[in-house]
């Protein structure tokens, strides 16, 4: 004799087994989006780091950039 599960017993399980399945998913998105992210802003970082070496050999390690209205001075020697 085989049993077997009463048809709300098994829609039970089939909507729990595919909102769980439906949440991993979700995770894994969340996780690729966050990599992508990462990356994008580790890449951004080194590109800002190469400018910035760039601006201070134009106008020296004591510039003092405002970044609204791109004005430069000098740092105050204290």
């Amino acid at each position: 004799m085989v049993m077997k599960l009463t048809q709300e017993q098994l829609e039970t399980i089939q909507q729990m087994n595919t909102e769980y399945t439906r949440l991993r998913m979700s995770i894994a998105d969340f996780e690729m989006n966050k990599y992508a992210a990462l990356s994008a802003m580790e890449a951004l970082r080194e590109k800002f780091s190469n400018h910035e070496r760039l601006l201070i050999e134009l106008y020296g390690e004591d510039a003092v950039i405002n970044m609204k209205t791109g004005e430069i001075t000098k740092k105050e020697k204290e």
